[in-house]
C-alpha cells in the first residue's frame, strides 16, 4: 500500500514525488515517457537550449556594435540539435536520481485508475495492480490541432507540432507558423536567427494573446524589422499540402506556402485514457460547455476524496512552475499542512530575443475587472547597464499600480534579461506590497533590474 501514488512525472508530478519523500511517505510515481514530461523532454528546457544557440548567433553576427569582429558566425545546425539532446539527458538523468534520492518508486508505464474502496484507490500499468490512499494526477497536455481541413492530414511529414519540429532533420528554407503565442513565436524567433524565412498567421489581432498590447506591439516590430512577416487578425481555413490558406482582416484570401507548417494554437489536458469516467470525477467546463480540464479547489482537491490534480491537467494555467508549485500544495494538504494555490503572481515569459516577461494584471485586465490603475513605464534604456550590454536595443518595463493604494498589481517588460527580472515583480505583489515600499528596497548597481525602482 502506498500513501501516494503519482500519474505522469512532468513538473508537477516529480516535484510532488520528491517533496513526499522526503516528509516520510511511501511515494509511487508512473511515466509512460521520460521523467520529466513535456516540459523537460520536448518543451521548456529543449526550446531554450534552441533558443540560446540562436540568440550566441544573433550576438555573434552583432559583434561589432561592441567593438568586436567574428568571422564566419554560422549555425550549425546538427551540432545545435546535438546539444539540445545532451541537455535534455542530463537533466533527465538528475530528476532520476533526485527520485531514488527521495525513495521515490519510478514505474515506467501508463497508469491508470481502476476504482476506489473505502481505503485506497487502485490503479493498473503494465498488467500489475497497485493501492494508494492517496492520488495525484499530473498527466499534463499535448498540442491542441483545430479541425482545420487538411491539417490532421498533414501531421508528422508538412505540419509539425512543437514535438516534431524539435527532431527536424535539417533547417526549412521556409517557416509558416499558425498562431502567434508564447510557443509560435519562440519558434519563430529561431528560426529566423537560423536563417529561415518566417510566417506567423495569428487568429487574434495581436500576438502573445493575453499578454500586455503595448509590449507584445514593440516585439513584433522587431521580429518584423528582422524579416518575420505577420498576418493578424486571421483566420486560417485550410492547409493544402505546404500551403496555409487563410482569410485577412478585410475576409480576403490569402496564402502563405512553407517548407513545413508550424500548428502552435495552444494546448488541451490530457484527460482521455486515465480512468477519470470510472470514479466520477468532475471536470471544469468553458462558458460554451465543453469540459477543459479536471476541476479542483485551492488545494487541488477533486471532488473524490483523495484524489487530486496539478499541472496543465486542470486546464487552467499550462506552465510548468505553475504545476510545481499546484503539486507543492497537494502534497502539502496529504501532509496537514495548511496551504493554498494562489494565481495572481504567476510568471509569464516568452524566450525571444529580447526576452518578454510580465506578472499580475495587465492594464487591459484591471480594466475588464473595474480596477481604477495607474500605470508607470520607463524605456529600457534608463538602466545603464541595460545600455552597455543591449547596443541598440529597445525595450519597455511597465509597472501597474492600483489607482487606490499603491499596490502593485503587475509588471510587464521587455528586453534582455527580463526572464531573471520578473521574480522581484512576483514577490512584490505576492506580498501585496505598495510602489512605496519596494522604494526601500536596496538594488545592486549597476543592474538591469534597477528599471523597477526607476519607475517609482
Amino acid at each position: 500500500m502506498y500513501d501516494l501514488a503519482i500519474v505522469g512525472g512532468g513538473p508537477g508530478g516529480y516535484v510532488a514525488a520528491g517533496k513526499a519523500g522526503q516528509a516520510g511517505l511511501k511515494v509511487i510515481l508512473f511515466e509512460k515517457r521520460e521523467l520529466g514530461g513535456v516540459c523537460l523532454n520536448e518543451g521548456c528546457i529543449p526550446t531554450k537550449t534552441l533558443l540560446y544557440s540562436a540568440k550566441v548567433l544573433d550576438y555573434a553576427h552583432h559583434a561589432d556594435r561592441y567593438g568586436i569582429t567574428v568571422l564566419g558566425a554560422d549555425p550549425d545546425y546538427s551540432a545545435i540539435l546535438k546539444r539540445k539532446t545532451k541537455v535534455v539527458k542530463k537533466l533527465v538523468g538528475g530528476i532520476k536520481v533526485q527520485m531514488r534520492n527521495a525513495g521515490v518508486e519510478v514505474v515506467s508505464g501508463e497508469a491508470v485508475l481502476e476504482g476506489r474502496s473505502s481505503e485506497a484507490f487502485t490503479l493498473s500499468c503494465n498488467g500489475a495492480s497497485y493501492e494508494a490512499r492517496n492520488v495525484l494526477l499530473c498527466t499534463g497536455s499535448e498540442a491542441a490541432v483545430s479541425p482545420i481541413p487538411g491539417l490532421r492530414e498533414g501531421l508528422g511529414t508538412t505540419v509539425l507540432t512543437n514535438r516534431e519540429i524539435l527532431e527536424l532533420p535539417e533547417l526549412p528554407e521556409r517557416l509558416v507558423v499558425i498562431g502567434g503565442g508564447v510557443i509560435g513565436m519562440e519558434f519563430a524567433s529561431f528560426f529566423n536567427s537560423m536563417g529561415t524565412q518566417v510566417t506567423v498567421v495569428e487568429m487574434l489581432p495581436k500576438i502573445l494573446g493575453p499578454m500586455d498590447g503595448e509590449i507584445s506591439a514593440m516585439l513584433q516590430a522587431q521580429y518584423a524589422k528582422k524579416g518575420v512577416d505577420f498576418h493578424l487578425g486571421c483566420q486560417v481555413v485550410a492547409v493544402e499540402g505546404n500551403e496555409v490558406v487563410f482569410k485577412d482582416a478585410d475576409g480576403q484570401e490569402q496564402r502563405a506556402i512553407g517548407d513545413k507548417i508550424l500548428v502552435s494554437v495552444g494546448r488541451r489536458a490530457r484527460l482521455e485514457g486515465i480512468g477519470l469516467e470510472k470514479l466520477g470525477v468532475e471536470l471544469a467546463l468553458n462558458p460554451a460547455g465543453r469540459p477543459y480540464g479536471v476541476k479542483v479547489d485551492a488545494q487541488m482537491r477533486t471532488n473524490v476524496p483523495g484524489l487530486y490534480a496539478a499541472g496543465d491537467v486542470t486546464g487552467f494555467s499550462m506552465l510548468a512552475h505553475t504545476a510545481s508549485r499546484e503539486g507543492e500544495v497537494a502534497v502539502n494538504t496529504i501532509l496537514g499542512v495548511a496551504d493554498e494555490m494562489r494565481y495572481n503572481a504567476i510568471p509569464g515569459v516568452v524566450y525571444t530575443n529580447p526576452e518578454v516577461a510580465g506578472v499580475g494584471l495587465t492594464e487591459q485586465e484591471a480594466a475588464l475587472k473595474g480596477i481604477a490603475v495607474e500605470v508607470k513605464k520607463l524605456p529600457m534604456a534608463y538602466s545603464g547597464r541595460f545600455v552597455a550590454e543591449n547596443e541598440r536595443g529597445e525595450g519597455l518595463c511597465k509597472m501597474v499600480l492600483d489607482a487606490a493604494d499603491g499596490r502593485i498589481l503587475g509588471v510587464h517588460m521587455l528586453g534582455n534579461p527580463c526572464s531573471e527580472i520578473i521574480q522581484s515583480a512576483c514577490m512584490a505583489i505576492e506580498k501585496g506590497m505598495r510602489a512605496s515600499d519596494l522604494q526601500t528596497v536596496v538594488f545592486p548597481h549597476p543592474t538591469v533590474s534597477e528599471i523597477l525602482k526607476e519607475l517609482i
